[in-house]
């Protein structure tokens, strides 16, 4: 089975919790705070794999939560940093956020590596705490969380040239007599329902990777018939190959073929019309299919070279061959470009996180003051509440960042309930 789209959960993993630890050693007077930093979480690491072809893994596994680093310990020994977490995707997958549809990566090349998720830092240990005023502390900090997401994978063919054309008109014969590929073939509409991956050698040397989609009809740009599926997969290559069946022995019109399936690309993506084009005219054995094509010449506007070929019979092929891999060669790789993406010629590409705000005061229907927000929940949840002092010192920063002169704004008063994630406290004014 082949599968190109799969939407996956993955979360980096938790920093380790610092400690509260004191020295305590014969002759050393006064020892001091002694509590270790956590390590580092790991990151979620996509990797590329030559050999992966689909995305079938993922079917079977769809959370990817990396380890947590290690605890820190006492006589100041920091925690283990956890070993990053790496996942192999196939060459051309693209990976989405799917919340804000935000590329975060697209990965081609055999070993390039994107950090999906990252892994939270390590909590400090109380020797990170003391002050001349404070030189004992009993504070340490719980890990941060890692960061976590739902992301779409997507499988874009790493193909140079991408065959394209109603059903049966020749696709996949064409495809198995050029290379080692053996796609089904049959006389019935979309005997391919997975797209078919061929490596190709003309006589001179030359290599291509050709790839056989499944037929588009009309209407596929809007999911109608099998190819929508797999259109993605013409945007990565740098030729398109149209194959005709010139003798139309399925009693369309051949040029009315040809201006459907171009009218179906260039719905589905108007980048897609900038590709050079060969047209196949393919079944030329069969009786009428020169009438066919003297009446297609005449018809088509557009300077594309025409090929008659015949799959069966092998007649025409070296030439199609050797016209495609000098096509690819004076051809450059078209990068993948998202519509939101603004084609001006400068263009500088600042990185940076997403904005996260503070906090946020909603009310629940029970009059409880609800705090949120992706600062004041990670400061929650790297916080020891089992310690008085890691307790003061959370209502400390909560005082710092504005949370109780917002909670006034709106009205707390003295032993109102403040909720922050699943747990609730007292306003104390």
């Amino acid at each position: 089975m082949f599968v190109d789209q799969v939407k996956i959960y993955v979360k980096g993993g938790d920093g380790g919790n610092g400690m509260v630890a004191f020295r305590r050693e014969k002759y050393v007077p006064k020892g001091g705070p002694a509590g270790g930093d956590g390590g580092k979480g790991a990151d979620v690491v996509f990797e590329v794999e030559e050999g992966l072809r689909t995305l079938m893994d993922f079917r079977y596994q769809r959370h990817f939560k990396a380890p947590r680093g290690e605890h820190g310990m006492s006589k100041n020994q920091h925690g283990k940093n956890a070993k990053d977490m790496i996942v192999k995707v196939p060459p051309g997958t693209v990976v989405t956020d799917a919340e804000t549809n935000e590329v975060i990566a697209d990965l081609t090349e055999h070993g390039q590596r994107a950090v999906i998720a990252k892994g939270g830092r390590g909590g400090r240990g109380n020797s990170r705490f003391a002050t001349p005023a404070n030189p004992a502390p009993e504070l340490s900090e719980h890990g941060e969380p890692g960061h976590e997401r739902d992301v779409v994978l997507e499988l874009k063919l790493l193909a140079d040239v991408g065959l394209v054309g109603f059903p049966s008109v020749g696709k996949s014969t064409l495809l198995s007599v050029v290379s080692a590929a053996r796609p089904k073939i049959a006389e019935y509409h979309f005997t391919t329902i997975a797209p078919n991956l061929g490596m190709v050698e003309t006589e001179d040397g030359r290599s291509f990777v050709m790839a056989d989609l499944p037929g588009l009809i009309e209407g596929a740009h809007s999911g109608v018939g099998l190819g929508h599926q797999f259109l993605r997969h013409i945007e990565r290559t740098r030729v398109i190959v149209h194959v005709i069946d010139m003798a139309a022995t399925e009693g369309r019109e051949p040029y009315e073929d040809y201006v459907t399936i171009n009218n179906e690309l260039k719905e589905y993506n108007l980048r897609l019309t900038e590709r050079p084009q060969i047209i196949v005219a393919n079944k030329m054995d069969m009786p009428e299919a020169q009438e066919n094509l003297e009446k297609f010449k005449e018809q088509l506007q557009e300077e594309y070279p025409i090929f008659p070929i015949s799959a069966i019979t092998r007649q025409g092929l070296r030439d199609l061959l050797f016209a495609i891999a000098d096509k690819i060669e004076s051809t450059p790789e078209f990068p993948l470009v998202h519509e939101e993406e603004d084609d001006t010629v400068n263009r500088v590409l600042y990185k940076h996180e997403a904005e996260q705000n503070e906090f946020v005061i909603t009310r629940d229907p029970d009059g409880a003051y609800v705090v949120s927000g992706d600062a004041i929940e990670r400061l929650f949840k790297m916080t020891d509440f089992s310690r008085d002092e890691s307790i003061r010192r959370f209502a400390r920063q909560l005082r710092g960042m504005g949370v109780d002169d917002a909670l006034r704004e709106r009205g707390a008063k003295n032993g109102d309930t403040v909720r922050l994630l699943e747990y609730e406290f007292e306003f104390l004014d």
